[in-house]
C-alpha cells in the first residue's frame, strides 16, 4: 500500500558535511596549522622535484610596523603566481625576504631611546636596531602567513644576517673592481631633518608652497658688449623658487640656441629670452606701452662670457651655456649654484665653477654664508627676499604651490646639498647605456608601460650615490690613510672583510674593531706607504643592499639549493621602477653583465572606494587585519583577484560586501556538487560517453572552455579574468542553468541508474576541475572542499599537491584538446546557445506568470511554443522536443506551427527566427514524489499518486536487489 510520508526518503537528496557557512575567521587558522604541521611547502617542492624551475624573487618589505593593505595586495599576488606555476607543473619555490637596515628603523630606535641615546656607542645602537627589526620580521611573518601565502617562512632571507651582509660587501667589491666606484663632492638629495643623503627612490613628491621670485643680476660692463647704458642699469633677469640657493650662486646659464632680447622697462634694461618677454612683463606688472623691446638681440652663444654681479655679494656671475635651460617658465636665464643642483653641478663642471654649498648637515647656513649663518635654509628665504628688495634687485615676488621632493620617512622637504659621498658612475663604463639596452631588449615588462617608465628614469638619473651618513647598515668597506688622505678601496679588501663578517657575526665587526684588524696583514697605503689607516664611517645605501639580493639569495645555493639565477619574475608596486627594479638592474649589470630578472610585473596602489589615496588623516585606511578578522583572508584574496591589479586597486566596505556575496555563490555551488557525490564511486563501474546526455556534453564543453581560459589567465597574470570566469561559471552556467536542470535527474532517478551516474560523473569532473582552478586564489576554500571529497575521488592529500587539469577525462579522449574553433564544437555550442536563448524567454514569461499569481512552481505550467516551419529554429525545437520540458523545468512542452498561434500570445523576435510562447496549466496530476505534472500519474495501481517513472524507481527499491 502507498505511504506518501516515505516518498521523501526514496529521493536521492543531497548529503554533505561541508558547511554552508564558511566561518572563515576560524577555519582558516585551523587550516594554516594543518599546512604547517604537515610540512606542505616542502611536500610541494618534493612533488615538483626535477621539474623545470620558475623563480619569483621576493622584493623585501621593510621590517618596520605591521603590514598594510598594500603589503597584502603584493604578497597575495605573488602567492597567485607561485601556486599557479606549481600547479602548472613547475618547481616554483618561494623564499620571502625582509629589508632590515636603514633610516626608518634607526630613527624609531633613537626616538624610543630619547635622552638615553646620548653616550651610547654605535654598537649599542645597532643592537637595538637589530632587535627592533627582528621583532617586526616575526610580526610580519605571522601576518603574511595568515594571508594564506605558502613559502619557506622558516628560512627567509634577511638583509641583516651575516651571510647576506657578507654578500653585500662582496658585491660592492665587484663593483669597485670595475672602476666605477668613486668618492667625490657632488650635490645629492639631502634630508636636513634626518641628516643624511637620500636616493631618488627615497623621496616622494608632494605639493609645497614656495616663494617664486624674479631677480636682477646687473651686467658689469654693458657698454663694451652692447654699446648701451654705461650706467650699470642693464641686468640679466633670473627666476627661482629657492631664494636661499642665491647665497651659493656661481653663474647664470642660458641656452646656446635660444634668442635673447634686451627690454627697456621701468625697472631698467633687462635681458631675457625672447619667447618669454610677454609672460615676464605681465608677471612684473608692466603694462603694454610701458616697456620697449630693443631691436636686434643675441643667441645664447653670443652672450657666453659676459660677467654679471651677484645681487648683493661681491662675487661675479658669468653667463655660461646649458642645454638644460627651457622656455617653459621663468626668463630663459637660469641662476646656477653647482653645490645645490644636479644640472647646475654638471654644467658647472664644464666651466670649472666651484662646488660651493655653505649649508651644514642640519640644513643650516654655515659661517661662509655671512649674515645668514645659523639660519635654516627654508626659514632664510624671507630675509634673502627682503635683502634683494632693499638692494633694488627684486623684480617680483609671489608664492606658488608646486610638486617638491620630500623625505619618504619624515615627510619634510629635502634639499640638494654638495657633500663628500661615494658614487657609482653611470658614464665611465657606459652603465646607463647598458641599462637602457637591457630595458629595451632583454626584459619583459608587464604591463608594457613599465618599460617607458623605468627607461625615462634611467635616461635622466645622476650617478648613483651609494653612501649614507647613518649607523644602522652595512659599511662602505674603504679606508683612508691618516698620513696622506689617500683612499684604499679594492675587491681584495672587500672580500677579506666579507669573510670576516661571515665568520664573526656580521657587519658589527666594522664598528667594533680597529682598522688593522679589518685588513689583510701588511696592508699599507699605496701612495705613501703609511700604515696608519682609518675605516670609512659611511654605510651603504639600503637600495644597494636590496639591489644585490639576486646575488645574496638566488646564487646562495648552499642555503637555498632550490633557487636559480636569474629570476623569472620580479613583482612589486609601480614605485619600484625607481626603487628595487632600478637598483637591482644596475647592481647586476655591474657585477654580472646581465639583468637579474627575465620579466617585471607591476601592480598599482591601493586606494579607497572613491579612488582616493588612503591616509590616517582622511580616515579611509583599510587595514588587512580588520578585513581578516571580520571576513577572513579568503575575502582579501578574492579582492586581489577581482580587479585589474595593474591599475590602482580600490577597496571599501561596499566592495568587500559584494565580494562576500560572490564568494558565497562560489562556495554554495561547490557545496551542491559535493552533496550530490556522496554515493558516487568510480569503482562501481565506468561511465561512458554513450551514457551522457547532450546537456552533459554541453556542461563539459563549457568546463573545458573555463579550464583553458583560466589556465591561460594564470600564465599571463590576468587574475581578474580568473575571478570573473569562475564567478560567471558558478553563477550562470552551473547554478542558474545546468545544476538547476539536473536536480530532477539527481534526486528522482534510481540511485545507480545510468542517467544519474552520468550526471554525477559530470559533477565530479566539474568539482575536481573547479577546485584545482580556484586553488591558487581561494586556497583555503579549495583545500576545505578537497578535505570533504570522498577519499577515492582524490589522488593527493592536498589540492595544492595536484596539477591543473589538461583535457577533461569525460566524453573525449584524454589527449584530445578541446577547441571552440573546431567546426563540430562550434556548431554544437551555437545550437545550445539558441536553446538557452529560448529558455531565457520562457523563464521570463514564467516569472511574469508567477508574479501575477497564475502559477506557483514552474512545474505547475505547461508551455506551448509556436515557430515558423521555414525558419531554422523550428527543426531545432522539433529535434529537441522531448528534452524541452526538462530544459525549461516545466511539466510539458508542445511545439506547434506559427499558423496555429492564438491571438494575444506573447511573441519574441529572436536572431533569424520568430517565436511565440504560451503558458498554460500543466496537464495531468502532480506526482507526489517528483512534483512534475504527468498524465501517467496513477497508472500503476500500487502507487496511485506517482508518475510512471517514480513508481518504477520506488517499486524497484521496494523489491530490493535481484
Amino acid at each position: 500500500m502507498e505511504n506518501k510520508a516515505d516518498y521523501k526518503q526514496t529521493l536521492n537528496l543531497p548529503k554533505t558535511d561541508f558547511p554552508m557557512r564558511a566561518n572563515l575567521t576560524q577555519r582558516e587558522v585551523e587550516q594554516l596549522a594543518r599546512w604547517e604541521e604537515s610540512g606542505l611547502y616542502q611536500k610541494v617542492l618534493h612533488e615538483r622535484g626535477g621539474r623545470e624551475k620558475y623563480i619569483l624573487h621576493d622584493g623585501p618589505p621593510y621590517a618596520n610596523g605591521h603590514i598594510h593593505i598594500g603589503h597584502a595586495l603584493n604578497k597575495i599576488l605573488k602567492d597567485f603566481v607561485v601556486k599557479s606555476r606549481s600547479m602548472s607543473g613547475d618547481a616554483a619555490p618561494y623564499v620571502p625576504g625582509w629589508d632590515c637596515h636603514g633610516l626608518p628603523i634607526e630613527h624609531q630606535v633613537l626616538k624610543d631611546l630619547g635622552p638615553k641615546k646620548q653616550g651610547m656607542s654605535k654598537g649599542e645602537i645597532r643592537k637595538r636596531c637589530r632587535d627592533y627589526a627582528d621583532k617586526f620580521v616575526n610580526i610580519q611573518r605571522d601576518e603574511f602567513k595568515r594571508l594564506g601565502v605558502l613559502g619557506d617562512w622558516e628560512h627567509p632571507y634577511l638583509t641583516m644576517t651575516p651571510d647576506y651582509e657578507a654578500a653585500i660587501v662582496r658585491e660592492f667589491g665587484k663593483v669597485v673592481a670595475t672602476g666605477d666606484v668613486y668618492k667625490g663632492k657632488k650635490p645629492v638629495l639631502w634630508c636636513p631633518n634626518d641628516e643624511t643623503a637620500l636616493a631618488e627612490a627615497e623621496v616622494e613628491y608632494a605639493d609645497h608652497a614656495s616663494p617664486s621670485i624674479y631677480v636682477k643680476f646687473p651686467v658689469k660692463d654693458p657698454k663694451e658688449k652692447f654699446s648701451i647704458r654705461p650706467d650699470g642699469q642693464t641686468s640679466v633677469a633670473i627666476w627661482t623658487t629657492t631664494p636661499w640657493t642665491l647665497v651659493a650662486n656661481q653663474a647664470i646659464a642660458v641656452h646656446p640656441h635660444f634668442h635673447y632680447r634686451l627690454v627697456k622697462t621701468p625697472a631698467g634694461d633687462l635681458i631675457l629670452a625672447q619667447n618669454l618677454i610677454e609672460a615676464c612683463m605681465k608677471a612684473f606688472g608692466f603694462a603694454p606701452g610701458s616697456y620697449e623691446v630693443a631691436p636686434g638681440g643675441w643667441t645664447g652663444s653670443e652672450l657666453e662670457g659676459i660677467v654679471c654681479r651677484h645681487p648683493w655679494l661681491d662675487r661675479d656671475a658669468p653667463i655660461i651655456l646649458g642645454e638644460h635651460v627651457t622656455l617653459e617658465q621663468g626668463t630663459g636665464c637660469v641662476h646656477t649654484a653647482p653645490g645645490h643642483g644636479q644640472e647646475d653641478y654638471e654644467v658647472g663642471l664644464r666651466y670649472g665653477l666651484p662646488v660651493y654649498a655653505p649649508v651644514d648637515h642640519r640644513g643650516r647656513f654655515t659661517n661662509e654664508a655671512g649674515e645668514f649663518a645659523g639660519q635654516k635654509v627654508f626659514e632664510a628665504n624671507e630675509a634673502i627676499i627682503a635683502l634683494l628688495n632693499q638692494r633694488g634687485t627684486l623684480l617680483k615676488k609671489e608664492t606658488i604651490s608646486h610638486s617638491y621632493p620630500h623625505c619618504w620617512r619624515c615627510k619634510n622637504p629635502v634639499i640638494f646639498r654638495a657633500t663628500e659621498q661615494w658614487f657609482i658612475s653611470m658614464e665611465k663604463h657606459h652603465l646607463r647605456e647598458r641599462a637602457i639596452k637591457a630595458i629595451e631588449q632583454e626584459i619583459q615588462w608587464i604591463p608594457k608601460w613599465g618599460k617607458d617608465r623605468i627607461l625615462g628614469m634611467m635616461q635622466s638619473r645622476p650617478d648613483w650615490c651609494i653612501s649614507r651618513q647613518r649607523v644602522w647598515g652595512v659599511p662602505i668597506v674603504a679606508f683612508a690613510c691618516l698620513d696622506c688622505n689617500e683612499i684604499l678601496v679594492s675587491k681584495e679588501i672587500a672580500d677579506f672583510v666579507a669573510d670576516l663578517m661571515e665568520k664573526e657575526g656580521g657587519s658589527d665587526v666594522w664598528f667594533s674593531r680597529a682598522a688593522a684588524e679589518l685588513l689583510p696583514k701588511g696592508t699599507a697605503c699605496k701612495k705613501c706607504g703609511g700604515s696608519r689607516l682609518q675605516q670609512e664611517n659611511d654605510i651603504l645605501d639600503v637600495w644597494f643592499e636590496s639591489g644585490v639580493s639576486h646575488a645574496a639569495v638566488l646564487k646562495n645555493t648552499r642555503r637555498w639549493p632550490e633557487l636559480t639565477w636569474p629570476a623569472d619574475l620580479y613583482l612589486e608596486g609601480s614605485d619600484q621602477h625607481r626603487g628595487w627594479f632600478h637598483s637591482s638592474l644596475l647592481a647586476a649589470l655591474e657585477t654580472d653583465g646581465r639583468p637579474p630578472y627575465k620579466a617585471v610585473l607591476t601592480h598599482g596602489f591601493v586606494v579607497d572606494g572613491a579612488g582616493k589615496k588612503m591616509s590616517k588623516s582622511a580616515g579611509n585606511v583599510v587595514a588587512p587585519q580588520e578585513v581578516i578578522n571580520k571576513y577572513g583572508a579568503e575575502i582579501l584574496r578574492l579582492w586581489v583577484s577581482a580587479t585589474d591589479f595593474r591599475e590602482d586597486v580600490r577597496i571599501s566596505q561596499d566592495i568587500l560586501v559584494q565580494l562576500v556575496e560572490a564568494y558565497r555563490k562560489i562556495r554554495n555551488t561547490c557545496r551542491f556538487l559535493l552533496s550530490n557525490l556522496y554515493d558516487f564511486h568510480p569503482s562501481d563501474g565506468p561511465v561512458g560517453e554513450a551514457d551522457l546526455q547532450e546537456i552533459d556534453r554541453w556542461a563539459l564543453y563549457r568546463l573545458q572552455i573555463l579550464n583553458e581560459k583560466v589556465q591561460r589567465a594564470y600564465r599571463e597574470a590576468e587574475f581578474h579574468t580568473i575571478f570573473h570566469a569562475l564567478n560567471n561559471f558558478c553563477a550562470v552556467d552551473l547554478s542558474s542553468f545546468y545544476l538547476d536542470i539536473l536536480k530532477d535527474r539527481l534526486y528522482a532517478s534510481a540511485a545507480k541508474s545510468p542517467e544519474r551516474r552520468a550526471a554525477q560523473s559530470v559533477l565530479l569532473e566539474t568539482l575536481t576541475t573547479l577546485v584545482r582552478l580556484m586553488a591558487p586564489v581561494l586556497s583555503f576554500t579549495a583545500e576545505e572542499i578537497w578535505g570533504y571529497m570522498p577519499a577515492d575521488l582524490k589522488e593527493k592529500e592536498s589540492v595544492l599537491l595536484t596539477t591543473f587539469p589538461t583535457a577533461l577525462k569525460m566524453g573525449r579522449p584524454p589527449e584530445q584538446k578541446f577547441s571552440e574553433k573546431e567546426e563540430s564544437n562550434k556548431t554544437f555550442l551555437e545550437t545550445w546557445g539558441k536553446l538557452i536563448e529560448v529558455r531565457e524567454e520562457v523563464s521570463r514569461l514564467l516569472e511574469q506568470q508567477r508574479r501575477e499569481k497564475k502559477i506557483g512552481s514552474s512545474l505547475e505550467a505547461g508551455v506551448t511554443l509556436f515557430a515558423k516551419e521555414g525558419e531554422p529554429l523550428y527543426p531545432l525545437l522539433q529535434e529537441k522536443k522531448a528534452f524541452l520540458s526538462t530544459l525549461f523545468i516545466v511539466s510539458q512542452v508542445d511545439l506547434l506551427p506559427w499558423e496555429r498561434k492564438p491571438e494575444g500570445v506573447s511573441t519574441v523576435q529572436m536572431k533569424e527566427a520568430s517565436l511565440a510562447i504560451q503558458v498554460q496549466p500543466a496537464r495531468g496530476a502532480k506526482c507526489e514524489r517528483c512534483w512534475i505534472y504527468r498524465e501517467d500519474v496513477g497508472a500503476d495501481a500500487g502507487y496511485p499518486t506517482l508518475c510512471g517513472r517514480c513508481a518504477g524507481v520506488v517499486g524497484a527499491d521496494a523489491a530490493g536487489p535481484n
